[in-house]
């Protein structure tokens, strides 16, 4: 029985929305084409003539405006020095025993 009803409020919230979403599309439309207005209301052309079209055609309506803060991650960057150190190392260490590196025969 449970499910039932929840299935049914799901859908019945759905089915709200969407008619209030209608009416607000509804509203514009009649705001936007004083004709389709017209068809509504035979007084609509009247000036004291006063109803949620003419309301919203006037700008009299009231929206809700939203600021969502934006989250944004902080990081921390660590800047170190950087320290190199060169150290010369002749390759002749590197050479075995009584072994030295070839002469050119140019050179002597």
């Amino acid at each position: 029985m449970q499910v039932i009803t929840r299935h049914f409020r799901a859908r019945g919230k759905a089915v709200i929305a969407s008619l209030l979403v209608g009416v607000v599309l509804l509203l514009d439309a009649m705001a936007a084409c004083p004709s389709l207005h017209e068809l509504i209301h035979k007084d609509a052309g009247r000036a004291d003539h006063e109803c949620a079209v003419t309301m919203f055609a006037h700008g009299k309506v009231d929206s809700v405006s939203v600021e969502v803060p934006v989250a944004a991650p902080q990081t921390f960057v660590i800047v170190l020095p950087s320290v190199e150190f060169s150290i010369f190392s002749p390759a002749i260490d590197h050479l075995p025993a009584g072994r030295a590196p070839p002469v050119s025969c140019i050179a002597s």
